[in-house]
């Protein structure tokens, strides 16, 4: 495994706990791109809009454009899988307690 498709899991495992930690589960991506660093994930707003729209794609979060603002929202699914009780490839799996 490479060390930036370890870096891409980690990142979209961090989207999904964001979403799961925002108001409604909502946010937009320049509140998420503000928030990446916290983490470790300093990255460009173009990756974090392609990052939502992997997860759209994958069912974890739905994605509109408001304005020409991209906003996410947290699917069901994607809660089971910020919280470790699915699995998607492509996203990191959460420690255990964590």
């Amino acid at each position: 495994m490479g060390y930036e498709r370890l870096i891409a899991e980690d990142r979209r495992l961090v989207l999904l706990r964001l979403l799961e930690a925002s108001e409604g589960y909502t946010a937009n991506e320049y509140l998420l791109a503000a928030a990446l660093p916290d983490f470790g994930h300093t990255v460009s707003h173009d990756r974090v809009r392609t990052e939502l729209g992997w997860l759209a794609e994958q069912g974890l979060a739905t994605v509109s454009h408001p304005g020409g603002v991209t906003v996410a929202t947290l699917t069901t699914r994607g809660a089971d899988v910020a919280a470790g009780r699915a699995r998607v490839a492509g996203v990191k799996r959460p420690l255990p307690g964590v």
